[in-house]
């Protein structure tokens, strides 16, 4: 019997499939079974996707530590998630043509720099942002809570989840203010610090006042530190330029 070489790992196969890594000896042509599978794994993720809205949104905390310790599989992946919700975002504001206006009050006492970076974060990419964003918040939810057994990576899992779907609302509410003129976006930031502070607390201990507390600083100071950073970066580039 023809003894083949699988092209992942270098491993003699004997059959179909290569004993080591799994991967198939010889990969089929793309034909309309292909495709047809295809669509159907679309339609797949599609189902996790809305299980993972609905559970997110509604009890954010038992959903991400059930993710985390128990069931990973009726989940869209955290990263995965963020990506596309970032994509539907991105479409949405194509559509509409939003500007820095209808997200937020521009300063003039802001360097040029600075207002361009909150710009690029709160418009642009609000997804990918909203991760840099947790990652300062992150910091200090460790700090706070220290004393749960929940590693930086956990955490990191726990901002994804949060990120995606606040990108997503914010999504919805841009898709109204394009439809209706009314000026919702401004209002809507202030929906979304309000549901991650209640969504950290309630992963960590939904009945202690003092969990939503401490993810109130965590939020605070983690804004606040990246914003001090971004206008310190901003400031130093506009007066070098």
């Amino acid at each position: 019997m023809e003894m083949n070489t699988c092209k992942y790992c270098n491993e003699q196969i004997n059959g179909n499939y290569c004993s080591n890594c799994g991967k198939p000896a010889i990969l089929k042509r793309i034909d309309g079974h292909y495709i047809i599978q295809e669509i159907g794994d679309f339609f797949i993720a599609n189902k996790g996707m809305l299980y993972t809205i609905k559970k997110v949104l509604i009890s954010p905390g038992k959903s991400i530590r059930q993710f985390i310790s128990e069931d990973r599989y009726r989940f869209v992946k955290p990263v995965t998630f963020i990506f596309i919700t970032s994509l539907v975002y991105t479409f949405v504001n194509q559509i509409f043509s939003l500007g820095a206006g209808d997200y937020y009050q521009q300063s003039d006492v802001l360097a040029e720099t600075v207002n361009l970076i909150f710009n690029w974060m709160l418009i642009e990419y609000p997804g990918y942002s909203g991760i840099i964003i947790g990652l300062f918040m992150a910091f200090w939810i460790k700090i706070f809570f220290r004393k749960y057994d929940c590693n930086i990576f956990e955490i990191f899992i726990l901002i994804c989840f949060l990120t995606g779907v606040t990108t997503l609302f914010i999504s919805v509410v841009a898709i109204i203010q394009g439809i209706t003129h009314l000026k919702l976006l401004q209002i809507s930031s202030y929906l979304v610090a309000i549901y991650v502070i209640w969504a950290i607390g309630n992963f960590y201990d939904k009945k202690k006042v003092g969990s939503y507390l401490k993810a109130f600083l965590s939020y605070l100071l983690g804004s606040f530190v990246l914003g001090i950073i971004i206008t310190i970066v901003g400031t130093i580039i506009d007066t070098i330029v």
